[in-house]
């Protein structure tokens, strides 16, 4: 049980430690952002938390952002890793933040 416990810290330092905080001008991406299908927790730090309900069932991904390809955005360690397609970035209308990603339009009270 011990071992465990030590093996789970130890992931979950490595995850830490391969995030990079986003870029200044990037920040914009950072934020709660939902939609009634999808939540896409994006940290300062890099810490990314995604939970998309599709079909019946749920995917998930918690990892570090490792980098930026024009507006899309990856995140993983390594090979292990997912492309997120923004086909509309971070915008402000009247207060509410706005984003399109994988097709999905997501908002974010910042």
């Amino acid at each position: 049980m011990l071992k465990k416990i030590g093996i789970l810290l130890l992931l979950c330092l490595l995850l830490t430690a391969c995030s990079k905080p986003l870029p200044e001008d990037r920040m914009n991406y950072a934020g709660d952002w939902q939609s009634s299908e999808m939540r896409l927790l994006i940290l300062a730090d890099g810490s990314v938390s995604y939970e998309r309900l599709k079909n019946g069932g749920s995917t998930s991904i918690e990892g570090p952002l490792k980098e930026f390809q024009g507006d899309d955005f990856v995140v993983g360690i390594g090979p292990f890793s997912t492309t997120f397609d923004v086909s509309v970035p971070p915008h402000e209308v009247a207060g509410t933040w706005h984003m399109v990603v994988d097709g999905v339009h997501l908002t974010a009270a910042k």
